[in-house]
C-alpha cells in the first residue's frame, strides 16, 4: 500500500499507540496518513508524527472501507494447516510482514479440551520491551478462537530463545532488505524495522 495523503478524521477514534501499545484517543479533525493496511487493521501516522493502530471498525472515520480481516477459517475438523494459515493473517503494525514469516511464532500445539480442542501457542516479540505484545497476543487469541472445534486458546509470550532476524522466512528477509545468509540489512536495503 502506498502512504496516503493526509486525511482528516470525520469523528473521534480510539486507537492504540505504536510502539507503546497504550490506548489513545484521536479527536475529530486530526489529520492522519495511512501507512499500512494489513490483517484487518490500519497503521496510521498523525500530523505530529505519532503512530497508531486504527481498528477496521473505525476505517470509515478516515474515509476508508474496512480492511478485510483476512480470516482463513474453514469448516470441518481442526487441522494444523488451519492454525498456521490463520496466524499468517496477523501482522506486526510496524512491519509489513505477518507474525509467522517474521519468525515470532515458535510453536503451535493442539490438545484435547472438553467438547473440543485447545490450542497452545508459544511466541515472541522482536524485542522484550515491545509494547505491542498484548495487542498481538489478543489478535492471536481472537483469530484462533474462530477455528472449528476450538474451545480455548493459550498464548505464552516467551523470550528464550530470543528473537533475531535469522528467524525470519527467506521471503520476509527479501521484503525487508536483509541479506539472506547473514541476517543484516543488505547494502542498499531498507533496514529494519521498516514501514511501507
Amino acid at each position: 500500500m502506498t502512504i496516503s495523503e493526509p486525511i482528516p478524521l470525520s469523528r473521534d477514534c480510539d486507537v492504540i499507540q505504536i510502539p507503546s501499545g497504550a490506548p489513545a484517543h484521536l479527536p475529530k479533525g486530526t489529520r492522519v496518513r495511512v501507512m499500512q493496511s494489513l490483517g484487518g487493521s490500519y497503521t496510521i501516522a498523525d500530523e505530529y508524527g505519532g503512530m497508531h493502530r486504527l481498528d477496521a471498525r473505525d476505517a470509515d472515520a478516515a474515509g476508508l472501507e474496512a480492511a478485510a480481516a483476512q480470516d482463513t477459517a474453514q469448516s470441518g475438523p481442526l487441522q494444523e494447516k488451519m492454525i498456521w494459515d490463520q496466524l499468517k493473517t496477523i501482522f506486526d503494525p510496524e512491519i509489513p510482514v505477518n507474525i509467522v514469516d517474521l519468525g515470532l511464532v515458535y510453536s503451535a500445539a493442539v490438545e484435547p479440551a472438553e467438547n473440543g480442542k485447545k490450542i497452545k501457542i508459544e511466541m515472541s516479540m522482536t524485542a522484550p520491551g515491545c509494547g505491542m505484545a498484548n495487542v498481538l497476543k489478543a489478535d492471536v487469541e481472537s483469530k484462533l478462537a474462530r477455528l472449528p472445534e476450538v474451545k480455548e486458546v493459550l498464548v505464552d509470550v516467551v523470550f528464550d530463545p530470543p528473537w533475531s532476524p535469522s528467524r525470519m522466512s527467506e521471503a520476509a528477509k527479501l521484503q525487508l532488505g536483509f541479506d539472506a545468509d547473514y541476517g543484516a540489512p543488505s547494502p542498499g536495503g531498507s533496514g529494519f524495522p521498516i514501514l511501507r
